[in-house]
């Protein structure tokens, strides 16, 4: 069975860029069609796709979030990371890394000054 856990990092300040990294064990980031990704959930709103990183390496984002954003992954560790920058208040949420079967627990961010 596939486990992923986020990193958490707590309190961010505004402008500043939000890094999470997702953990994985149990599988792996390269295996042949698997996809790996970033999801969060903002209070009192649904779930809102990131981006995603597939097993060959290529990043794909959400469109609305594609100018703040950064997935990337470190094979060695079987882990990938999120990067977004410029944040504000409105990216405060909880943020979930999922291969769409499995997912982590979730960490709370909340961006404040």
């Amino acid at each position: 069975q596939v486990q992923l856990q986020e990193s958490d990092p707590g309190l961010v300040k505004p402008s500043q860029t939000l890094a999470l990294t997702c953990s994985v064990s149990g599988g792996s980031i390269t295996t042949r069609s698997t996809y790996w990704n970033w999801i969060r959930q903002p209070p009192g709103k649904g779930l809102e796709w990131i981006g995603t990183i597939h097993y060959r390496g290529s990043p794909y984002y959400s469109p609305s979030l594609e100018s703040r954003t950064s997935i990337s992954r470190d094979t060695s560790k079987n882990q990938f990371t999120l990067q977004l920058s410029s944040v504000t208040p409105e990216d405060t949420a909880v943020y979930f890394c999922t291969d769409w079967l499995y997912w982590g627990q979730g960490t709370q961010v909340t961006v404040s000054s």
